[in-house]
């Protein structure tokens, strides 16, 4: 059975709820079954590439807060990486666009390191305070994936190489109503929004498998849990 997972490398909710859904696969019993195929999103297409800023004051601007604010709000994310086992630094991180880190995630699929690559991706910018917007950075995060450094670089320097893959995963997120990420949807049939709790991907995961029909639309497993889109991501209270 496939699980698909639309993501963006901003989006903190993406990486809580990756590991959320990497252990409730683990209380799955048959999640040697499970075939993970991670799909591209940007939160912020429309931001220029080279247009790096600091998240603390992007924050504040968006949601229309004090820095202050805007700080507490990201502590309150961290808090639920921290409960997830993750590492994750409240301030003095970078966003950017990530249009170029979705070409080498395409790359890293196709090389069968793709999710080496997300994860580290992830850590990288999410507890490391490594920039991953900034082309070196990820061009070394690639390489720490099992990335050749020339084949990272060739597809940087041509900015047609996996885009109409990054585009098709796009389309394809917006044709089955995706509009905030993570999004996962299960055997095409099972749609779940938000990084929900573990337990939550163990059931659908367990009803997706006892129910292997085609169906025309996706069935919500469950009600919708943080998530982040073109809008923002959501401060759990």
């Amino acid at each position: 059975m496939r699980v698909e997972i639309w993501s963006d490398i901003a989006c903190p909710w993406c990486y809580i709820g990756k590991a959320r859904f990497e252990k409730g696969l683990a209380e799955f019993a048959h999640g040697d079954d499970i075939e993970v195929v991670h799909r591209s999103f940007e939160l912020d297409p429309n931001r220029p590439k080279g247009d790096i800023a600091p998240v603390i004051p992007m924050l504040a601007e968006k949601y229309g807060r004090t820095l202050e604010e805007a700080r507490a709000m990201e502590a309150n994310v961290a808090s639920n990486a921290h409960a997830e086992g993750l590492g994750y630094l409240a301030d003095g991180r970078d966003h950017g666009n990530t249009f170029d880190i979705h070409r080498v995630l395409h790359l890293a699929k196709a090389r069968g390191r793709q999710s080496e690559l997300l994860d580290l991706a992830y850590r990288a910018n999410f507890a490391e305070e490594r920039s991953v917007f900034d082309a070196e950075v990820l061009v070394a995060v690639a390489v720490e994936a099992g990335l050749a450094e020339a084949e990272v670089r060739t597809v940087l320097a041509d900015e047609s190489a996996y885009a109409d893959e990054v585009r098709a995963d796009e389309r394809e997120a917006a044709e089955l109503g995706a509009n905030a990420v993570p999004f996962f949807v299960l055997d095409r049939k099972y749609g779940i929004s938000g990084g929900q709790p573990a337990e939550v991907f163990t059931q659908a995961l367990e009803q997706a498998w006892q129910e292997r029909t085609p169906a025309p639309a996706l069935k919500s497993v469950q009600g919708d849990a943080e998530a982040c889109g073109p809008e923002g991501c959501e401060v759990p209270r």
